[in-house]
């Protein structure tokens, strides 16, 4: 049935290629022009060619083209990111090496993602989504620190996904259907669909979009049976509504859902086979987040207010066996639920552009609440086996927590132009950042001892003690400067120091020991903030009469104080802590050529050398790292493609277009054990170096787009991603099968 639907899909496609129509529909293609690329990176519409910081922007049509859907295709095309990514649901971006491991569970990431004014990164052990990227006015991948604009977490770069606003002028609809087939037989099922209703024309719009995804899984979980464990299911939508009353002024509210529920983990165990995996029961990892954004824009003379009211609930469960930290002797799970609350309001003016002196000034605040419930788990079988009694049901410890934090900003840029060729830029932002934890019962026990020790029995359990954490405070500056030199029309040299940080960390079992080994390390109370300082240097141009586009920074990051995670070894329990400091430098270029109409090839590449450089013994010893040792990042990763397109008749056009991408190899992690210095982490290991084909050819009519494409040509399997973590006995993740499919889309 799989077969035939997908060959239905393929004489569907083939059905929507043939009538003629009296408008040619160009297909997506490459920016033809550089100067013509607006991007709001710096909060004002500028020509990306006169940003001086390293970036990458995608149109929709660009999206479309690619066949980029989410951050694995955003990765891939990027140069100087990497996407760290365990299984659905679990996305961690690093940029120019900036990472101690891919994971980073307990520690805010150090790339900042915004979905239009809301920033939506959490900690490195939550859910953190996979947005739907269809019908986006555009993608910005900023690389190096954002501090002074996008605040915290922006240590090393921001992503912000730009949603389209209403048009208030003419009706408007679209389509698209995604059907692949993966290698083994799973069915990939994508659909979404636009609708734009100018309500009352030149006022009053409406514009909504509705996506599903239905993606078989392709991995086997030995240990429940099931096969394709690893499926997922993904639906939402957003509401835009625009009001303009006057030339002026504008309200847009939105409303948007998402609900991902991957119904097991891609983390694969490679002793059991390919695309295998074995866990007591499925681990979950579902994330579902509802958001309502009030933004309103006016404009008076000489100056732009913008003021953004964002609300959002992002409810996560995480579920995943633990067995593997006593190599599965013992049943050992976690069932995990997180309620995060968060709230968000910017304010800003903006300068009018064409003056001598341009700024931008704004005020930043955001409040949250995370709430965590940690319900340690046995099994009820083993428990019978054992003879251990006492419990109500199968979970042995429940601890209810929350955590608040908050942060308050005030920031602006400031842009003064010497000529129309010689500008600088100086920008600042002064802030504080609070955090609190704050323990509010449950209860533990001692099944850790009487399970691993065969102790049949009763066991004793101990209320868990409410308790109020430390609240931890931090307030400073970061700082960016920046001067830009245009020597010839065509090209932009700029250089530029910027700083960045993230807020402070506080560990949910600061001071407890371990019920298992009281001689093992005691839990830290947290971890401060960690600092780091950009040093950029870049050109940005155009050569050989407009046919030759390219974009190079070269980078020296110092990166102090740095947050790293760590686990206790005897119980598994994660902390967060601080060690001394890092560097990292590196170039980065995207290069584009256009040797003649219609043919469009390109590059793009990143060289890092990235390494531990100041470390003390008691550092070494409570994280597991070694002085000298890399960073979580490749010595080189980048992509090469070309796209092609041309005329079929009069009334239609042919896109083809292919991507190859290679990412090095890169250690997963420290590579000694925490808390044990002289011992080697028995879960420290390599990824693979990792290369992938993307092919796709399109055929454009007046509303019709039909297309076949490839994704992972020739069938890779490589590692790409490696857990850091003793506790997880699949800690490999690899590339999706080959996936052949077809996408037809409308536009009404």
């Amino acid at each position: 049935m799989k077969g035939i639907l997908l060959a239905s899909a393929c004489l569907a496609a083939m059905a929507a290629a043939g009538p003629a129509f009296s408008q040619t529909e160009t297909a997506p293609a490459a920016e033809s022009d550089v100067d013509e690329v607006i991007v709001s990176a710096t909060r004002r519409d500028e020509k990306i060619q006169d940003v001086p910081l390293s970036i990458t922007a995608y149109s929709q049509e660009q999206l479309t083209a690619k066949g980029i859907v989410g951050y694995e295709g955003l990765a891939q095309e990027t140069p100087g990111i990497v996407l760290n990514r365990a299984s659905a649901n679990f996305n961690n971006f690093t940029a120019r090496g900036v990472a101690t491991n891919g994971y980073g569970a307990n520690l805010q990431g150090t790339v900042a993602i915004y979905i239009d004014e809301l920033p939506i990164s959490t900690i490195g052990n939550s859910t953190n989504l996979d947005p739907n990227l269809y019908d986006v006015e555009r993608v910005e991948f900023l690389r190096g620190p954002q501090g002074t604009l996008f605040g915290s977490g922006s240590l090393a770069g921001a992503l912000r996904i730009l949603t389209k606003k209403p048009e208030l002028t003419e009706f408007d609809a679209s389509a698209m259907v995604d059907l692949g087939l993966t290698d083994g037989g799973s069915l990939r099922q994508r659909y979404s669909v636009m609708g734009n209703v100018p309500i009352v024309k030149d006022t009053l719009g409406v514009r909504a979009v509705l996506f599903y995804r239905d993606e078989e899984g392709y991995i086997d979980n030995l240990g429940t049976g099931i096969q394709n464990a690893n499926t997922l299911t993904n639906y939402g939508g957003r509401v835009n509504l625009l009001w303009e009353p006057t030339d002026r002024l504008s309200i847009k509210l939105l409303a948007s859902y998402e609900m991902s529920e991957p119904e097991d983990s891609s983390l694969i165990n490679p002793a059991l086979g390919w695309d295998k995996r074995v866990s007591d029961r499925p681990d979950r990892f579902v994330g579902e987040l509802t958001t309502f954004n009030a933004t309103i824009d006016y404009q008076f003379d000489g100056f732009h207010f913008t003021s953004s009211t964002t609300q959002s609930n992002f409810d996560q469960e995480f579920r995943v066996d633990l067995a593997g930290t006593f190599a599965g002797a013992i049943a050992f799970g976690l069932d995990a639920y997180g309620y995060m609350d968060t709230f968000v309001e910017e304010a800003r003016l903006v300068s009018d552009p064409g003056g001598r002196f341009d700024w931008v000034i704004g005020g930043f605040y955001m409040d949250r609440r995370l709430d965590v419930d940690y319900l340690y788990r046995s099994r009820e079988d083993f428990l019978i086996a054992r003879g251990i009694t006492g419990l109500t049901d199968e979970y042995y410890q429940k601890t209810y927590t929350h955590f608040n934090s908050s942060e308050k900003a005030l920031f602006g840029e400031f842009t003064w132009r010497f000529t129309d060729d010689l500008w600088a830029t100086a920008g600042a932002r002064y802030g504080s950042v609070q955090s609190q934890g704050f323990t509010e019962g449950g209860y533990n026990s001692n099944y850790l001892v009487n399970a691993l020790f065969f102790i049949p029995g009763p066991l004793t359990i101990v209320p868990v003690a409410k308790a109020t954490g430390v609240e931890v405070e931090e307030t400073g500056p970061s700082w960016k400067l920046s001067l830009s030199w245009r020597p010839v029309p065509t090209v932009t040299t700029y250089v530029t120091y910027s700083t960045g940080f993230r807020t402070p960390v506080v560990n949910a079992f600061a001071g407890r020991p371990s019920i298992v080994d009281p001689t093992d390390l005691i839990i830290p109370f947290g971890a401060d903030s960690d600092d780091l300082t950009n040093y950029e240097v870049g050109v940005k141009g155009r050569w050989f009469d407009n046919r030759l586009h390219a974009n190079i920074a070269l980078y020296y990051i110092d990166w102090q104080n740095i947050q790293v995670q760590a686990n206790r070894v005897s119980d598994s329990v994660q902390f967060a802590t601080n060690i001394g400091g890092a560097v990292s430098k590196g170039v980065e270029m995207e290069v584009v050529y256009f040797p003649f109409e219609g043919l469009t090839v390109g590059f793009n590449a990143s060289f890092n050398e990235s390494e531990i450089t100041d470390l003390t013994a008691q550092e070494a010893a409570i994280s597991g790292a070694v002085k000298g040792w890399r960073l979580a990042f490749p010595r080189f990763q980048g992509s090469a493609y070309f796209n092609y397109r041309w005329q079929i008749g009069d009334s239609a056009e042919a896109n083809f277009s292919m991507v190859y991408s290679r990412v090095g190899s890169y250690p997963g992690s420290f590579p000694n054990t925490p808390g044990r210095p002289t011992v080697p982490s028995p879960v420290f290991d390599y990824t693979e170096t990792w290369d992938n084909v993307n092919a796709t050819f399109a055929v454009a009519f007046d509303k019709w787009t039909a297309g076949v494409y490839v994704e992972n040509l020739f069938d890779e399997h490589n590692i790409t991603y490696v857990h850091p973590e003793a506790f997880v006995a699949n800690k490999y993740a690899t590339q999706r099968p080959r996936t052949i499919g077809v996408r037809l889309s409308y536009d009404f």
